[in-house]
């Protein structure tokens, strides 16, 4: 069982040309077997081979600055990327925005499932989410760029209902990673803050014939792990490399608060200051009721749970993320993914089970665009390639969506004081337009559906109605026609009961 236990450098070798390589992992280091990733680029650009890979993975791989993919963005190392995100490796991005390689941006928890679809030689992924959107055909098919021309993702009927299905891959190797192993290949998960898809991309791998690598900090003797601690078996690992350095995030070596082991003491985290990002996190946080389970998206909606720190509330309701965690405080920035103090972790594909059935109450995400027809872009903006991660699988399926972004975007500057915003100097961009340059959202989808929809900014809240995006609110010191109707490339419906933003969010 030793010859398991082999060299990162000995583990690359076995990728050969043209496969088809599934990896686990999240933004900012979360459960991604760097070490692996780095050997492999490391042996491209000394061998110039393996060839024409295709990659496949869930979520974002990287940390916007070296790790995850972008230790593969070596032009002839990889032919087609398969991502559920792409905003955390910007030189892999780049690669696919300069047509260097083909590259398909599905929703995170369609990836998710498809691992066990493979898994279970299930003919793919059957599933409303991504219709109207741009990963529908009918729009883009999920394709980034001008060179990507296989359709991968069909619409077809049942009972008189229109579906997406998503075809399943065959998949060469897998390359995951997790805590300990033992000799026999038995892995653990107990200094990750996120288990992800690790066993079912191990399982779909060895049901397609392919080999799965494993990547792990720590070696155990055979038979020393608790039975209810392995979460891949071994019989499912061909391959084990062990990196005595591995990190928990691409911040922390190990901090027990993200995998459950301790609980910090959450009130001694300092308040965000009081800007315009804090002030949308203030007036979202307003729409939370006591009990809701709620999902808070990477960017402005991951203040809210800050915010609810301040308030003292952050135990009255559940606040989770799609890679797996339930309770606590996600953590926010680059390493979003994992959180503080969470209640538990579950693998990632039982979340979005979980989501896709419409158990959450809330989600509370991003906004790049908007548009008249209450449309979303939060994908693709000019050079921007960030992708919809769970964003469509969430705003698709929760009882109640609200969208979190400024109001203009490029040198907008304000200050808030006394209760009142004042607006230094105004946005270059408008966020506000006829018609988002990529549907990740659709106003017109969502309606069919009766779901409640709100806009919420620094300036102004909006809601989705069957007529139309409705303005409700503006910000107390904020002129209508100056600082929103002519901030818009289209007019909003105005009602007669137009309410002020309550002060106190400004204080």
């Amino acid at each position: 069982m030793a010859d398991k236990i082999i060299s990162a450098e000995k583990a690359v070798k076995l990728i050969k040309n043209e496969d088809f390589v599934a990896i686990q992992g999240s933004g900012g280091g979360v459960g991604e077997p760097t070490l692996i990733l780095n050997r492999l680029g490391a042996r491209f650009r000394k061998e110039g081979s393996p060839r024409s890979l295709t990659l496949c993975h869930a979520t974002g791989l990287g940390d916007k600055n070296e790790i995850g993919t972008d230790y593969l963005a070596l032009k002839g190392l990889v032919k087609r990327d398969i991502a559920g995100h792409l905003g955390m490796a910007p030189k892999m991005a780049k690669m696919i925005l300069d047509n260097e390689i083909e590259a398909y941006n599905f929703p995170q928890g369609v990836i998710s499932h498809m691992f066990g679809a493979v898994a279970g030689k299930k003919p793919g992924v059957i599933t409303k989410v991504g219709l109207y959107t741009y990963v529908d055909p009918r729009l883009e098919g999920g394709k980034m760029n001008s060179i990507t021309k296989e359709d991968l993702v069909k619409i077809i009927q049942i009972d008189n209902q229109e579906w997406l299905f998503f075809p399943r891959f065959h998949i060469d190797v897998a390359l995951v990673r997790g805590t300990t192993a033992d000799t026999k290949g038995n892995i653990t998960f107990e200094e990750e803050g996120a288990f992800l898809e690790g066993i079912s991309i191990a399982q779909a791998a060895k049901n397609c014939g392919g080999i799965v690598i494993v990547q792990v900090k720590y070696l155990a003797k055979e038979g020393s792990l608790s039975a209810q601690s392995v979460k891949i078996p071994g019989i499912y690992v061909d391959f084990i490399v062990v990196d005595a350095n591995q990190k928990q995030t691409c911040l922390d070596f190990y901090n027990p608060a993200f995998s459950g082991q301790v609980k910090i003491p959450l009130e001694r985290i300092p308040p965000i200051p009081l800007d315009i990002k804090k002030v949308i996190a203030k007036r979202a946080y307003r729409e939370i009721f006591n009990g809701a389970i709620v999902n808070l998206g990477v960017g402005i909606p991951s203040g809210i749970a800050a915010v609810a720190i301040e308030e003292g509330r952050v135990e009255d309701f559940t606040l989770t993320i799609e890679q797996g965690s339930i309770g606590g405080m996600p953590a926010g920035g680059v390493i979003f993914g994992v959180s503080y103090n969470p209640t538990a972790i579950i693998e990632e594909y039982a979340q979005f089970n979980f989501y896709d059935g419409g158990g959450l109450d809330l989600g509370f995400l991003g906004m790049a665009e908007a548009d008249q027809e209450g449309n979303v872009n939060s994908s693709k903006v000019g050079n921007m390639l960030s992708g919809c991660g769970g964003f469509i699988n969430i705003s698709q399926n929760a009882k109640k969506v609200v969208f979190c972004g400024t109001f203009t975007a490029k040198g907008l500057k304000c200050r808030v004081t006394d209760g009142r915003l004042n607006i230094l100097s105004e946005g270059a961009t408008k966020k506000f337009v006829k018609h988002v340059k990529q549907v990740t959202f659709s106003g017109k989808y969502s309606q069919s559906n009766n779901q409640e929809v709100l806009y919420i900014t620094e300036r102004a809240v909006f809601s989705l109605e069957q007529d139309g995006v409705r303005l409700i609110e503006v910000a107390p010191g904020i002129d209508l026609d100056k600082d929103i109707i002519s901030q818009m490339d289209f007019r909003p419906i105005i009602p007669d009961d137009l309410k002020f933003m309550d002060q106190e969010i400004f204080k």
